[in-house]
């Protein structure tokens, strides 16, 4: 079956009785949409032929290992106690899902705007499809690298896993709404695209990718706290190191950012759909 054949399949609603069926029926096409629409993406993204797939997981991972293969052949060290490749294998598993989420989300309303002709495919899904799959494939590529770095001795054994997901998860939804929000932007003007790259730069400071609160001088964390780039980063290494960091993080204060980004987001998304031109 190709993968129109399966768009078409999974926009027929089956028929139901009643209200509670028709609500199960109802998730269980948005499910199969958005499997479908991950599926299309990595397909137009990597192809079937060669590897395929696996630059799903490959491209962060390449970058991720280049980085600390780089930095400990300079014999470089920040001195605070915590190994050179846990610490890059962190932040830079992280600033790549950063970079990735928002980058790819820019363009997406435009480049998918022919997949609107299906009946239950909403941009919504076009786009909560691609952070999905960036997501896992990039929560992939650091187990990919871990495991055999952990196996070698190089990197500590997880803490808390459960507090490394959350940081990873919670990196996720603020890229979704930071990422929809500058996706309907770009939509809405031409000239205010050219400014998403610069933008991502200078976020590169903000995040944790290259420091820990807790190293900095106790003016530069009363700065830089306010950042919602800082906790997940925190959140991740604490869950990885435990105690043997002094991670400085706000679950509580993440969930206000992330849900007035994603409402932001999704209010800017869907006032760009009106400038999108589906040919």
């Amino acid at each position: 079956m190709s993968l129109l054949q399966a768009f078409a399949r999974f926009a027929e609603l089956p028929p139901t009785n009643g209200s509670k069926t028709s609500f199960v029926a109802a998730l269980n096409v948005q499910r199969r949409v958005i499997t479908a629409l991950m599926l299309r993406d990595a397909l137009t993204r990597f192809g079937h032929e060669n590897l395929g797939f696996f630059w799903l997981m490959g491209e962060p991972l390449l970058m991720t290992c280049g980085v600390m293969i780089m930095w400990t052949m300079a014999g470089m060290d920040h001195g605070h106690g915590v190994g050179l490749i846990p610490f890059v294998l962190t932040g830079y598993a992280m600033l790549t899902l950063w970079r990735h989420l928002v980058g790819h989300l820019v363009h997406a309303m435009t480049h998918n705007a022919g997949l609107m002709f299906h009946r239950n495919v909403r941009m919504l899904d076009v786009l909560a499809a691609h952070v999905i799959l960036e997501s896992l494939g990039g929560l992939a590529a650091f187990f990919i690298a871990y495991i055999p770095l952990y196996m070698w001795g190089s990197v500590p054994e997880i803490h808390d896993p459960l507090l490394l997901i959350g940081g990873w998860a919670i990196l996720t939804w603020l890229g979704f709404g930071f990422g929809l929000f500058l996706a309907g932007v770009s939509e809405m003007s031409e000239a205010l695209r050219r400014f998403v790259a610069p933008v991502m730069y200078v976020t590169l400071p903000l995040t944790g990718s290259f420091y820990m609160l807790n190293w900095l001088p106790e003016k530069a964390q009363k700065i830089l706290i306010w950042s919602p780039l800082v906790h997940p980063f925190e959140i991740f290494r604490a869950g990885l190191f435990g105690p043997e960091v002094h991670a400085k993080f706000s679950i509580p204060y993440m969930v206000v950012v992330c849900t007035i980004t994603t409402a932001a987001g999704l209010a800017m998304a869907r006032a760009a759909q009106k400038h999108v031109q589906v040919s």
